[in-house]
């Protein structure tokens, strides 16, 4: 997600650090790569000019030229502005105490309007939250049908008259629908058009006056730079938007559009969506956004992302196992396929500060291929072995390896990496925050220099025992976590 904006702002910010003395001149140079960075990304030129005019004001002045480290400065003036542009977003959907909340969705053909309708209906259900869709886009055959096949696959009732070839009757009747079936949020997907007219605006004008939706909100195609800048302004100037949602920033899209969007027609992006499945809708973040576009990372995401691989009933279980020694690579097996989802893991790395170079690495075929070879291996195991891998010797090895179809010394490496690992999550869960941090810097260097062990230095198996007083400092440790995690069920 715009990486070429990223690693422009990264190449101003580097020709300022290698600076011994900062002077008026080179900031100058500095601001001047980041003003062309932008324009590259396809950022409307009156924001450009708007932002360079802010930043440089802040950039040149004394406290920031003198300082003792004034290219992180320029990255912390960089980012407040951002900030400024992107925000402030208000992504809540404001949902009535009573009766349904009825949200109309519009925007041209190829938006991904359909799709993105699918999309907030799961967001709406990981919220315990009812939705139904009507069907509302008679233009286009197979729309109403692309809506149902949807509505299968996320188990959400669909609203729709083949037959009616008046959309408003249709609202009106599925909002009269979902009002009779409890359900707590409507949404209209409307009609579109391979580009704006006078016929498709006076369409959504009437729908618009005749059902007065509670949210109007716009589907944009991230991918079509300033197009969706002018379609913004234009689909506002007849509806009056609450808000954007803009739609495939996973792909080719250099950030022109988001970062123009709500400084040129003052309508606020509220959702992106960031890939092709159901769950890859989220909440837009001012913050996070700029932190990501900073290559710093966006750790609430990254938590949000967490949060829907395992549950907070999964993640008190697997601690209390890591804690007590007794994760074991059947637990390990069950993480792996909670996260072998194509493309997961690198948008994972990606939101991780100072992880994001590992991401291409992580979305490659290699890597989740060996993800699914992994598992395989486990699955060949026996519960004994998968307890306790010690138990695997040269015969256990070549029959798991057999089963599984790979070397043998795919398997040596599997138990080598898991019993390097073990200890490290162990320390992780039963340690302190700096402890973490350290062990994160740690796995971070070395993950960099491609060490296997993630620069883990684990002990060798010498035989030497842990003194008593180790033995109950652990112990208390690990009852005290367990006592925590009881409490919670």
């Amino acid at each position: 997600m715009f990486d070429s904006l990223s690693e422009g702002l990264q190449s101003a910010f580097k020709s300022l650090s290698g600076k011994g003395k900062l002077t008026e001149g080179n900031m100058r140079d500095g601001l001047e790569i980041v003003k062309k960075s932008m324009l590259e990304a396809d950022v409307s030129y009156s924001v450009v000019q708007d932002f360079m005019d802010h930043v440089s004001e802040k950039a040149l002045g004394k406290r920031v030229l003198l300082s003792l480290r004034p290219h992180e400065e320029l990255v912390r003036i960089v980012n407040d502005e951002l900030i400024s542009i992107l925000g402030p977003v208000d992504s809540s959907l404001h949902l009535k105490e009573s009766g349904p909340t009825i949200i109309m969705l519009c925007g041209l053909q190829g938006s991904g309007k359909t799709t993105t309708c699918g999309k907030l209906s799961q967001l709406l259900k990981e919220e315990n939250v009812k939705p139904m869709l009507v069907a509302a886009d008679l233009q286009r055959p197979a729309a109403i049908e692309q809506l149902h096949v949807i509505g299968r696959q996320l188990d959400v009732p669909v609203y729709s008259e083949k037959d009616n070839k008046d959309p408003v009757k249709v609202c009106r009747n599925g909002i009269a629908k979902a009002k009779a079936e409890g359900a707590r949020v409507v949404i209209l997907d409307t009609a579109g058009r391979l580009a704006i007219d006078q016929e498709l605006m006076a369409e959504l004008q009437r729908i618009d006056k005749k059902v007065a939706p509670d949210q109007v909100y716009l589907v944009v195609d991230g991918m079509t730079g300033q197009d969706a800048v002018n379609s913004a302004g234009a689909f506002n100037e007849a509806l009056e938007l609450n808000g954007v949602i803009m739609t495939k920033l996973d792909g080719d899209a250099r950030g022109g559009a988001l970062l123009s969007v709500k400084h040129v027609t003052g309508v606020p992006v509220k959702f992106i969506g960031t890939g092709e499945h159901f769950d890859a809708l989220e909440p837009f973040r001012p913050e996070g956004m700029s932190s990501r576009i900073l290559q710093m990372g966006d750790i609430v995401a990254a938590a949000r992302e967490a949060h829907r691989i395992v549950d907070e009933k999964e993640r008190e279980e697997i601690e209390a196992k890591m804690a007590s020694g007794d994760f074991t690579l059947d637990d390990f097996k069950g993480m792996m396929e909670k996260v072998a989802k194509p493309g997961l893991m690198g948008k994972m790395m990606g939101l991780m500060p100072g992880m994001g170079q590992f991401k291409e690495m992580m979305d490659s075929d290699e890597a989740e291929g060996g993800i699914r070879q992994t598992i395989g291996a486990i699955n060949s195991m026996t519960m004994a072995e998968r307890r306790n891998p010690k138990l695997i010797d040269v015969h256990r090895r070549t029959r798991i390896a057999k089963g599984a179809g790979v070397q043998a010394s795919t398997i040596s490496q599997l138990v080598k990496q898991f019993e390097t690992m073990k200890p490290v999550m162990q320390a992780m869960v039963g340690g302190n925050v700096g402890d973490r941090m350290k062990m994160m810097r740690q796995m971070q260097r070395g993950a960099a220099m491609g060490d296997p062990t993630m620069g883990m230095k684990t002990k060798k198996g010498t035989g030497e025992r842990l003194s008593s007083q180790e033995k109950k400092k652990r112990k208390k440790e690990r009852d005290k976590l367990l006592r925590k995690l009881k409490k919670k069920r």
